[in-house]
């Protein structure tokens, strides 16, 4: 099962404020689902979710939009906060002194009965990573990939080589036809952003 949540808000870093629309994903089972990403909106996550049992809360990155409602979320339905230990300082300005539970590269966690890889693919941030459910034909890819391309890279902690890399290596490499759930817009699947992802190098951004 996926299920998503749209929530608004804004996203803030390097001194400028956008205006955000983010996708939080629900994945597991009728009785229990692990979310992706607690943006903006506690209360509507918690309302989405319901009577299930919550496993975890997976960031996909600190960046704020995606971790501003985690502290919220995290006491409503009484579940850890899993963030990569890489955007530690991401996270400390947000969520300054307030602890979480590290991911690792290649650690498997479940929800429901599905199984979800863990994958680091830094480069929109330090920490970002990607989660593989095989069994659904899914990858959530926060905001390493999108629809048409590359997350940004032109801020601070973030590396336009670096999620190239990580694009080619841990994305691309996935069956074609795995859907690609983004932190922002419409899905889309890995074998239609290969050539996306051609056109950016031969841009250089």
């Amino acid at each position: 099962m996926i299920d998503k949540v749209v929530t608004s808000g804004t996203f803030s870093l390097d001194g400028g404020t956008w205006d955000v629309d983010n996708n939080v994903w629900l994945v597991g089972s009728a009785g229990e689902v692990l979310i992706i990403d607690a943006a903006h909106d506690a209360a509507a996550i918690a309302e989405r979710v319901g009577d299930r049992r919550v496993t975890a809360i997976v960031c996909t990155h600190a960046h704020n939009d995606h971790i501003n409602a985690a502290a919220d979320l995290a006491a409503r339905v009484d579940a850890p906060i899993l963030l990569h230990p890489d955007d530690r300082e991401l996270w400390e300005m947000v969520h300054p002194g307030r602890s979480f539970t590290p991911l690792a590269d290649g650690q498997v966690l479940t929800a429901g009965g599905i199984e979800l890889t863990v994958l680091h693919t830094p480069g929109h941030a330090p920490g970002a990573v990607c989660l593989h459910a095989p069994r659904l034909g899914a990858v959530f890819t926060g905001d390493t990939l999108f629809r048409g391309g590359p997350g940004a890279t032109g801020r601070s902690f973030s590396s336009f080589d670096t999620i190239i890399e990580s694009i080619t290596k841990r994305l691309l490499t996935l069956p074609p036809e795995t859907v690609v759930h983004t932190g922002h817009g419409d899905s889309t699947v890995i074998g239609d952003e290969a050539p996306h992802l051609e056109e950016w190098l031969a841009r250089g951004h």
